[in-house]
């Protein structure tokens, strides 16, 4: 274990994890890619057994003598792991939102979303997420879309970064659970009749269907698309989707918000 110790908030070897944004991130070592931080030992856990190349680690000294931190140790190789008190830790990340333990890691090179669905002609269920903007809630729809067997999330662009530490941190590290990949805004529905799917767009609307419609259940290959918090999905997106879909509800409540929906919505298509 490459194990160094550090003292001060201000020391130059811990920057990454102390004064980088999401976008400075995203940009590390542009234009050959960047990196991303995750936290937690089961985020870091599972992004480890899906592949992900960690560059280093910064855990505090509360925590590193405990088993799962250490098996986590010695999964990493050779890259530096600073040890700093947790005086240090608090200042840097916020302890008790990240359990002690922080890795930096390679961003991966996303595939296409042909790429991702060519793979298996068995998915049939899909979540397609456009201009849902809060990391909390990108974050609860892929820890939904795991629980409740979607095989892949597609998420148009301007959609937030499933590998903000936020999003990761709520999703329980299920975005490396499940492939994933942006596709362009423009004519989300006709793109993913490109691929083979038929398109149900969650929207208030007159000529809807309800959530538990039999002619839903019948599709092979449908694609369930969630819109932003505030104003849910797009009008284009809307008017080309296949189906408009609603969830039935009562006490004069019109809908619920994004993470809600999802999971509403997957429980009900793959049961």
């Amino acid at each position: 274990m490459n194990l160094i110790d550090i003292t001060s908030i201000s020391d130059d070897k811990v920057s990454i994890f102390v004064s980088s944004s999401e976008p400075q991130l995203r940009h590390y070592r542009d234009p050959d890619g960047g990196i991303f931080i995750a936290e937690s030992c089961k985020v870091i856990s599972r992004a480890l057994d899906s592949g992900m190349k960690p560059e280093s680690m910064l855990v505090s000294t509360s925590v590193f003598e405990k088993e799962e931190v250490s098996s986590l140790l010695s999964r990493v190789g050779d890259v530096p792991v600073y040890r700093a008190p947790s005086d240090v830790m608090e200042g840097i990340t916020g302890y008790h939102l990240t359990g002690g333990i922080l890795c930096s890691m390679t961003r991966p090179v996303l595939p296409s979303a042909a790429e991702i669905l060519d793979h298996s002609a068995s998915y049939s269920r899909i979540a397609v997420l456009e201009n849902i903007v809060n990391p909390t809630n990108v974050g609860a729809v892929f820890r939904s879309a795991a629980a409740f067997n979607i095989d892949a999330v597609l998420l148009v662009e301007g959609t937030c970064d499933p590998l903000e530490r936020r999003a990761m941190r709520v999703s329980m590290g299920t975005v490396f659970q499940l492939p994933w990949t942006f596709i362009g805004r423009e004519d989300v529905c006709g793109t993913l009749r490109s691929l083979g799917y038929k398109s149900a767009a969650l929207a208030l609307v007159d000529d809807s269907v309800t959530l538990d419609s039999a002619v839903l259940k019948d599709e092979p290959r449908l694609a369930v698309l969630i819109g932003n918090e505030g104003n849910g999905l797009t009008q284009q997106t809307i008017d080309n989707a296949d189906y408009k879909v609603i969830i039935p509800m009562s006490h004069e409540v019109d809908s619920l918000n994004a993470a809600a929906a999802s999971a509403v919505a997957f429980w009900e298509l793959t049961r």
